[in-house]
Protein backbone atom coordinates (compact mmCIF):
# COMPACT_ATOMS: atom_id res chain seq x y z
CA UNK A 1 0.00 0.00 0.00
CA UNK A 2 1.35 3.13 -0.80
CA UNK A 3 1.60 6.02 1.29
CA UNK A 4 -1.06 7.96 0.18
CA UNK A 5 -3.80 5.32 0.67
CA UNK A 6 -1.85 4.82 4.21
CA UNK A 7 -2.64 8.56 4.82
CA UNK A 8 -6.23 8.25 3.68
CA UNK A 9 -7.08 4.79 5.47
CA UNK A 10 -5.48 6.62 8.24
CA UNK A 11 -7.96 9.88 7.75
CA UNK A 12 -11.25 7.98 7.30
CA UNK A 13 -10.45 5.37 10.29
CA UNK A 14 -9.87 8.42 12.63
CA UNK A 15 -12.81 9.81 10.90
CA UNK A 16 -14.63 6.96 11.72
CA UNK A 17 -13.82 6.54 15.38
CA UNK A 18 -14.14 10.40 15.79
CA UNK A 19 -17.79 9.92 14.54
CA UNK A 20 -18.33 6.54 16.75
CA UNK A 21 -16.82 8.54 19.75
CA UNK A 22 -19.51 11.52 18.77
CA UNK A 23 -22.46 9.25 19.01
CA UNK A 24 -21.31 7.47 21.97
CA UNK A 25 -21.24 10.66 24.09
CA UNK A 26 -24.65 11.40 23.15
CA UNK A 27 -25.82 7.98 24.02
CA UNK A 28 -24.11 8.67 27.24
CA UNK A 29 -25.68 12.11 27.60
CA UNK A 30 -28.75 10.95 27.16
CA UNK A 31 -28.57 8.02 29.57
CA UNK A 32 -27.53 10.23 32.22
CA UNK A 33 -30.11 12.51 31.16
CA UNK A 34 -32.72 9.39 31.49
CA UNK A 35 -31.90 8.02 34.54
CA UNK A 36 -31.52 11.55 36.21
CA UNK A 37 -35.11 12.08 35.08
CA UNK A 38 -36.10 7.96 35.50
CA UNK A 39 -34.47 7.01 39.31
CA UNK A 40 -35.66 9.85 41.54
CA UNK A 41 -39.15 8.62 41.12
CA UNK A 42 -38.23 4.99 40.39
CA UNK A 43 -36.25 5.59 44.12
CA UNK A 44 -39.19 7.16 45.91
CA UNK A 45 -41.75 4.29 44.62
CA UNK A 46 -38.89 1.85 46.32
CA UNK A 47 -38.29 3.18 49.22
CA UNK A 48 -42.16 3.87 49.38
CA UNK A 49 -44.05 3.17 52.78
CA UNK A 50 -47.59 3.11 50.99
CA UNK A 51 -50.22 6.00 52.08
CA UNK A 52 -48.52 8.60 54.10
CA UNK A 53 -49.78 9.11 57.68
CA UNK A 54 -52.62 12.11 55.98
CA UNK A 55 -53.96 9.29 53.86
CA UNK A 56 -53.80 6.60 56.15
CA UNK A 57 -56.01 8.63 58.46
CA UNK A 58 -59.00 10.24 56.35
CA UNK A 59 -58.97 6.09 54.67
CA UNK A 60 -59.92 5.23 58.30
CA UNK A 61 -62.06 7.89 59.53
CA UNK A 62 -64.48 7.23 56.31
CA UNK A 63 -64.15 3.83 56.44
CA UNK A 64 -65.13 4.00 60.51
CA UNK A 65 -67.96 6.77 59.99
CA UNK A 66 -69.64 4.50 57.42
CA UNK A 67 -69.74 1.59 59.32
CA UNK A 68 -71.09 3.58 62.51
CA UNK A 69 -73.69 5.21 60.36
CA UNK A 70 -76.11 2.33 60.02
CA UNK A 71 -75.91 1.51 63.28
CA UNK A 72 -76.57 4.74 64.88
CA UNK A 73 -79.95 5.06 62.11
CA UNK A 74 -81.16 1.65 63.91
CA UNK A 75 -80.28 3.13 67.55
CA UNK A 76 -82.22 5.69 66.61
CA UNK A 77 -85.30 4.16 65.15
CA UNK A 78 -85.01 1.52 68.07
CA UNK A 79 -85.24 5.36 70.56
CA UNK A 80 -87.97 6.76 68.02
CA UNK A 81 -90.16 3.18 68.83
CA UNK A 82 -89.74 3.44 72.49
CA UNK A 83 -90.68 6.78 72.33
CA UNK A 84 -93.87 6.44 70.12
CA UNK A 85 -95.32 3.40 71.64
CA UNK A 86 -93.95 3.88 75.02
CA UNK A 87 -92.76 0.21 75.45
CA UNK A 88 -89.60 -0.09 76.14
CA UNK A 89 -89.60 -4.28 76.27
CA UNK A 90 -86.33 -5.63 74.78
CA UNK A 91 -84.59 -2.01 74.33
CA UNK A 92 -81.64 -2.78 76.65
CA UNK A 93 -80.84 -5.91 74.43
CA UNK A 94 -81.63 -4.76 71.01
CA UNK A 95 -78.77 -1.73 72.35
CA UNK A 96 -76.20 -4.31 73.27
CA UNK A 97 -76.75 -6.29 70.41
CA UNK A 98 -76.08 -3.31 68.09
CA UNK A 99 -72.99 -2.48 70.42
CA UNK A 100 -71.49 -5.88 69.55
CA UNK A 101 -72.24 -6.30 66.26
CA UNK A 102 -70.53 -2.44 65.45
CA UNK A 103 -67.78 -3.72 67.77
CA UNK A 104 -67.00 -6.21 65.59
CA UNK A 105 -67.90 -4.42 62.41
CA UNK A 106 -65.47 -1.49 63.48
CA UNK A 107 -62.63 -4.25 64.55
CA UNK A 108 -63.33 -6.03 60.80
CA UNK A 109 -63.06 -2.35 59.11
CA UNK A 110 -59.82 -1.75 61.20
CA UNK A 111 -58.12 -4.72 60.08
CA UNK A 112 -59.21 -4.54 56.46
CA UNK A 113 -57.59 -1.01 56.69
CA UNK A 114 -54.28 -2.07 57.71
CA UNK A 115 -54.47 -4.57 55.10
CA UNK A 116 -54.96 -2.50 52.36
CA UNK A 117 -51.94 -0.16 53.46
CA UNK A 118 -49.68 -2.49 53.75
CA UNK A 119 -50.67 -4.04 50.13
CA UNK A 120 -50.26 -0.09 48.93
CA UNK A 121 -46.76 -0.45 50.30
CA UNK A 122 -45.96 -3.99 48.64
CA UNK A 123 -47.49 -2.69 45.25
CA UNK A 124 -45.42 0.52 44.81
CA UNK A 125 -42.43 -1.21 45.99
CA UNK A 126 -42.55 -3.89 43.41
CA UNK A 127 -43.43 -1.39 40.75
CA UNK A 128 -40.47 0.13 41.80
CA UNK A 129 -38.49 -3.14 41.13
CA UNK A 130 -40.36 -3.82 37.67
CA UNK A 131 -39.11 -0.14 36.98
CA UNK A 132 -35.44 -0.50 37.81
CA UNK A 133 -36.01 -3.95 35.77
CA UNK A 134 -36.82 -2.45 32.72
CA UNK A 135 -34.78 0.53 33.06
CA UNK A 136 -31.34 -1.66 33.54
CA UNK A 137 -32.77 -5.10 32.59
CA UNK A 138 -32.01 -6.10 35.42
CA UNK A 139 -33.69 -10.01 37.44
CA UNK A 140 -36.09 -8.34 39.61
CA UNK A 141 -36.74 -11.40 41.34
CA UNK A 142 -33.37 -10.68 41.86
CA UNK A 143 -34.01 -7.63 43.62
CA UNK A 144 -36.89 -8.23 45.10
CA UNK A 145 -35.54 -11.28 47.36
CA UNK A 146 -32.76 -8.11 48.51
CA UNK A 147 -35.62 -5.49 49.29
CA UNK A 148 -37.07 -8.49 51.85
CA UNK A 149 -40.51 -9.14 49.28
CA UNK A 150 -41.33 -12.63 49.71
CA UNK A 151 -40.52 -14.61 47.13
CA UNK A 152 -44.49 -16.08 47.10
CA UNK A 153 -45.24 -12.80 45.82
CA UNK A 154 -42.37 -12.88 43.36
CA UNK A 155 -43.23 -16.10 42.03
CA UNK A 156 -47.01 -15.03 41.68
CA UNK A 157 -46.12 -11.74 39.79
CA UNK A 158 -43.79 -13.88 37.28
CA UNK A 159 -46.48 -16.41 36.61
CA UNK A 160 -49.36 -13.77 36.25
CA UNK A 161 -46.86 -12.15 34.07
CA UNK A 162 -46.17 -15.27 31.78
CA UNK A 163 -49.45 -16.31 32.07
CA UNK A 164 -48.81 -19.72 33.80
CA UNK A 165 -51.21 -19.18 36.18
CA UNK A 166 -54.02 -19.92 33.81
CA UNK A 167 -52.18 -22.88 32.67
CA UNK A 168 -52.09 -24.08 36.10
CA UNK A 169 -56.20 -23.50 36.53
CA UNK A 170 -56.27 -25.36 33.41
CA UNK A 171 -54.92 -28.12 34.89
CA UNK A 172 -56.76 -28.39 38.07
CA UNK A 173 -59.88 -27.83 36.47
CA UNK A 174 -58.95 -30.67 33.94
CA UNK A 175 -58.32 -32.78 37.10
CA UNK A 176 -61.62 -31.75 38.44
CA UNK A 177 -63.30 -33.01 35.43
CA UNK A 178 -61.68 -36.10 35.56
CA UNK A 179 -62.74 -36.83 39.10
CA UNK A 180 -66.29 -36.32 38.00
CA UNK A 181 -66.03 -38.26 34.89
CA UNK A 182 -65.08 -41.20 36.79
CA UNK A 183 -67.34 -40.99 39.78
CA UNK A 184 -70.20 -40.09 37.47
CA UNK A 185 -69.35 -43.02 35.39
Amino acid sequence: MGRGAQQSTRQLSDQQLNMQNQYLQQIQGNTQLENGLLLPPITGLLNSQGYSPAEQSAIEQQGMGAARTAYDATREMAANRVAATQNADGYPELIGQLGRSEAQNLAQQARQNQIDFANAKLGQNLAGLNALGSLYGIDTNLLGRAMGVPAQLLGVRASVSNGSALNGLGSLFGGVGYGLGSFLG
